[in-house]
């Protein structure tokens, strides 16, 4: 299972951005995908979810709710992180992961495979 996250970059606050994990062929059907991020000098911190299966669940940390979407398109093997109304905060270094889970997803699952991170910064 390979992931390739992409879409970073330098934003203002209140800005939005839209973050995508390429993942290999059939990932998406057998692996739940995750989102990460790690501000400097944080801990890593999962921030949503989708799960495998049809009609997804996905999850979204409190700090994100109502501002960031989860979605995926199986027919190209994608995971989007919709990114909207960006704030300091938000600055990290964003990962995406995989997890071999055919049910509900869960950020504190232990994820099988992880992409190279893509920065994203949110500054004035």
């Amino acid at each position: 299972v390979q992931l390739q996250a992409s879409g970073g970059g330098l934003v203002q606050p209140g800005d939005s951005l839209r973050l995508s994990c390429a993942v290999s062929a059939y990932t998406l059907d057998y692996y739940a995908i995750g989102w990460f991020r790690q501000a400097p000098t944080k801990e890593r911190e999962g921030i949503s979810c989708i799960s495998s299966y049809d009609g997804p669940s996905t999850y979204y940390v409190d700090s994100v709710k109502g501002r960031f979407t989860i979605s995926r398109n199986k027919a190209n093997n994608t995971v989007y992180l919709q990114m909207n109304s960006l704030k300091l905060e938000d600055t990290a270094v964003y990962y995406c992961a995989a997890d071999y889970n055919m049910g509900d997803c869960t950020v504190t699952a232990i994820y099988d495979y992880w992409g190279q991170g893509t920065l994203v910064t949110v500054s004035r």
